[in-house]
């Protein structure tokens, strides 16, 4: 398999609560929810970098597309990374997370790394880490 992820999709319980947490309490670029003319169809896709989307669908839709039955999640089963260039840069996404709804985990502090990073969860209990990793730039 050559890696061609082009889309995450995190399930969530509260569709228009969820877009309402990542467009305006995140900031990130979206249309909207689409395809709720269709029985379990609708969905919001935000455009992340370099062709990458973040998708939002309710829990409920992705049951019934699987087959597989609605389930109490795990915080730790996945956890999404958002790299940033400063240190300063981590504290502000963490401020702008709590201020829209998230809860914090952990708060930002230095690593093991040499880095600085810290965690929240979205309002469905997705786990971010905010992260400044000295080897790591991020491009703008």
């Amino acid at each position: 398999m050559k890696a061609r992820i082009s889309v995450l999709t995190l399930g969530v319980a509260d569709l228009a609560k969820a877009v309402t947490f990542y467009q305006n309490g995140l900031g990130l670029k979206t249309e909207g929810i689409v395809g709720q003319e269709f029985e379990y169809g609708a969905v919001a896709f935000f455009d992340l970098q370099n062709g990458l989307r973040l998708a939002l669908w309710p829990k409920e839709s992705i049951s019934k597309d699987t087959g597989i039955p609605v389930q109490e999640p795990s915080s730790l089963e996945f956890t999404i990374g958002h790299n940033v260039n400063t240190k300063e840069e981590v504290d502000a996404v963490m401020i702008q997370a709590k201020t829209a709804g998230a809860k914090i985990i952990k708060p930002a502090q230095n690593t093991f790394y040499n880095g600085y990073a810290g965690y929240f969860q979205d309002p469905d209990g997705h786990l971010w880490e905010v992260v400044w990793n000295p080897e790591f730039q991020v491009e703008e």
